[in-house]
């Protein structure tokens, strides 16, 4: 960390003599990025150099791993709405990568990633640290391209940058050769991109299937809205709510949607899929139109495809065409950038109220409150539950914090029960399921939305894969709320095993490490609890820590996630218990 701050060169005049590592910097100054998360090393040192002269314009957070730098980057990404940003260096600085952007281009999350590659002309000779980047990374990534030549370099970033951004979001890598860093040419200015020759990334609207969608709405008895991130992607969130709110339609949300219409909104029916609430599962396949908002039919959404709302007709809006009929038969497709449509559709949509259809939907959520959601959040048993826990963060923090959450049972305890009043207030791993995925997240979320508490939701098990960003919280100097919700097990795995596996529990006792120490040696406080009566003063000391602080909770061991829907089984077969 540089000990003064420095102001970015200024822009460089037409046919300037710069470097190929300025005209990259100088083309993410021009885009508005203000942070870049990463990791440096030999084959991207160039870049690294130049960056030491715009600390000023660039802030530059030293991960320590690259993965963690790539999920920091979708963290920030997610909570601000912008296009994250990534350093690595080649060979393994580039393959860490990997997982990262698997995990955003699944989700849809826009990210421009830089590796640096060795010089060109020891391209395929097995270079130290030399690896195939580009046919690495094609399969994860929305696009992909080496440059060799720094006076690429320019026209490549502005490309980088809308196609990440533009259409279906997702994550664009750019491999740049260590002789393109260093070179120099004379530089011609940075102009963002936004149109590509053969790249369309907003399909063109057609109002055809607007008319036949709302005459379908309107004649629906029992309409149901199932709604996905594309709403928050599109920015549409008023224009969703304002076509829910006029049509009275029940509506449910994908763990990647929740946020885009508040919790406690009358038409918010909840959560879709395997571990989702038991009326939106069953009324899935009793619906007479469903209509499926910027969501791609995944299969822990949909169960069994052969039994998934045969008997409904479907509307299917979505910016990429390639989800329309790709899971779903759809019978009216729209096509096109939700923000774009659904103003459209509510203008031909009647205003309407379906009350004793939205009724059906509450007897169902009583059903799962007696069974399941009661003794969830206000159980009997000495031990502490998760939901208990998100129950009593909810009540602190009424439902303005950003929730980041990794991948197991605390994942989907958080998704079905944490409170969110604000848009972009659940960061997850979804499509990938990414353990260790909440830790850097949550740090890179901060840095998107610094004005925002940001509370990171984990188990004992992904924790420990990125435990190691506590250095990156500790170097940067970064609130994060740290929540652990330690069940001395792999827990998800662990209740397949004991459902659908006779109880082996085979090889998910996991034994954790003294976390509050572990956290004292990155000079983060902690503390860690296991008795009810001390819960809410334990959240509220650690919601009001001026800085980062861990708070462990030591919670049941062998409790379940219900409803389910068991593998293989249709959404109507959900287990309450």
């Amino acid at each position: 960390m540089l000990t003064q701050e420095k102001q970015a060169p200024a822009l460089p005049e037409t046919d300037t003599m710069i470097s190929g590592s300025q005209a990259l910097l100088h083309g993410f100054v021009v885009e508005g990025v203000d942070t870049i998360f990463g990791y440096p090393g030999g084959a991207i040192m160039p870049i690294y150099d130049a960056l030491y002269d715009f600390e000023g314009d660039l802030k530059h957070i030293l991960v320590r791993h690259e993965q963690g730098g790539i999920h920091a980057a979708q963290g920030y990404a997610r909570s601000s709405g912008k296009v994250g940003v990534v350093f690595a260096t080649s060979g393994p600085g580039a393959t860490n990568l990997v997982t990262g952007l698997a995990d955003a281009l699944i989700d849809s999350t826009p990210l421009v990633c830089i590796t640096g590659q060795v010089f060109a002309h020891l391209l395929g000779t097995d270079a130290f640290q030399e690896a195939d980047v580009i046919g690495i990374t094609t399969p994860v990534t929305k696009w992909n391209y080496q440059v060799t030549d720094a006076t690429e370099i320019p026209e490549v970033l502005a490309k980088a940058f809308h196609i990440a951004r533009s259409g279906r979001p997702g994550p664009v890598l750019i491999d740049i050769t260590k002789n393109a860093q260093l070179q120099k040419f004379a530089f011609r200015g940075y102009t963002p991109c936004d149109h590509i020759r053969s790249y369309r990334p907003k399909p063109i609207v057609r109002k055809e299937y607007i008319r036949q969608a709302a005459e379908l709405i309107n004649k629906a008895k029992k309409p149901f809205v199932l709604w996905g991130q594309g709403v928050m992607l599109g920015s549409a969130e008023q224009e969703f709510r304002t076509f829910l709110e006029k049509t009275g339609i029940p509506a449910a949300w994908t763990i990647m949607g929740a946020g885009a219409l508040p919790t406690d909104h009358p038409q918010n029916v909840g959560m879709l899929g395997m571990h989702g609430n038991y009326g939106p599962n069953v009324m899935t396949n009793e619906c007479d139109v469903l209509i499926a908002i910027g969501m791609r039919f995944d299969d822990r959404v949909t169960g069994r495809l052969d039994k998934y709302a045969k008997q409904a007709q479907v509307i299917h809006l979505d910016i990429d065409p390639a989800e329309i009929d790709k899971n779903v038969k759809t019978t009216v497709p729209v096509w096109g950038d939700c923000k774009e449509t659904l103003p459209l559709l509510t203008q031909m949509v009647e205003t309407k109220q379906h009350t004793e259809w939205l009724a059906k939907f509450k007897e169902y959520e009583q059903k799962e409150i007696d069974a399941v959601i009661r003794e969830e959040l206000f159980p009997t048993s000495d031990e502490m539950t998760m939901g208990e826990v998100i129950q009593q963060l909810n009540e602190l923090t009424k439902g303005e914090v950003i929730i980041v959450t990794d991948v197991g049972q605390h994942q989907m305890v958080a998704c079905r029960y944490a409170k969110l009043n604000q848009t972009r207030s659940n960061i997850t791993s979804g499509g990938l399921g990414t353990m260790g995925f909440a830790l850097p997240a949550a740090i890179g979320a901060k840095f998107g939305a610094p004005n925002r508490t940001v509370v990171a939701v984990i188990g004992d098990g992904g924790v420990q894969m990125t435990i190691q960003e506590l250095g990156t919280i500790m170097q940067s100097g970064i609130d994060v709320k740290i929540l652990i919700l330690n069940n001395q097990f792999l827990g998800m795995v662990r209740q397949w095993q004991e459902l659908f596996h006779e109880r082996r529990y085979s090889f998910v006792d996991i034994t954790s490490p003294d976390y509050v120490t572990v956290a004292k040696g990155y000079g983060i406080p902690g503390r860690s609890i296991n008795q009810r009566e001390d819960l809410v003063e334990a959240l509220q000391q650690m919601l009001s820590n001026p800085g980062s602080f861990l708070l462990e909770v030591m919670v049941t061991k062998e409790n379940n996630v219900f409803p389910m829907v068991p593998q293989g089984c249709s959404v109507s077969e959900i287990r309450l218990k």
